[in-house]
């Protein structure tokens, strides 16, 4: 029997969610990194950095090449790309509610129980 996909879709999002491998995915986004860019970029040390590599090219999320003793990474799919400017408005629409109701929180909304009357 096959993994359902909504069980692949999960591993997938497992996959995404790490900082310091979303931090990669952002910057693979916009050209193809050296590791030594992105440690300098992702302030992290070079082992912890290899590790969650090794992870997104174990997801196929990306793909290395060496130029003598410098390795390079891209994304493998300009759709990851996609994927993270997707999640960036999604984010901000959810940031900007959020906003809208601290904004009317602030403003005077529904007071708060006193001391006297709560339960």
């Amino acid at each position: 029997m096959s993994t359902p996909l909504y069980q692949l879709k999960a591993e997938f999002f497992k996959t995404l969610g790490h900082p310091v491998r979303i931090r990669v995915l952002e910057l693979l986004s916009e050209r193809e990194h050296g590791v030594a860019e992105m440690l300098r970029d992702t302030g992290v040390e070079a082992a912890y950095l290899s590790q969650q590599l090794a992870v997104l090219r174990r997801a196929n999320l990306v793909v290395a090449r060496r130029e003598g003793t410098a390795v390079y990474y891209a994304l493998t799919s300009p759709q990851v790309a996609e994927l993270l400017r997707i999640a960036r408005t999604i984010l901000s629409g959810v940031l900007a509610g959020q906003a809208e109701l601290l904004a009317d929180l602030r403003a005077g909304g529904p007071a708060r129980p006193s001391r006297e009357t709560a339960p």
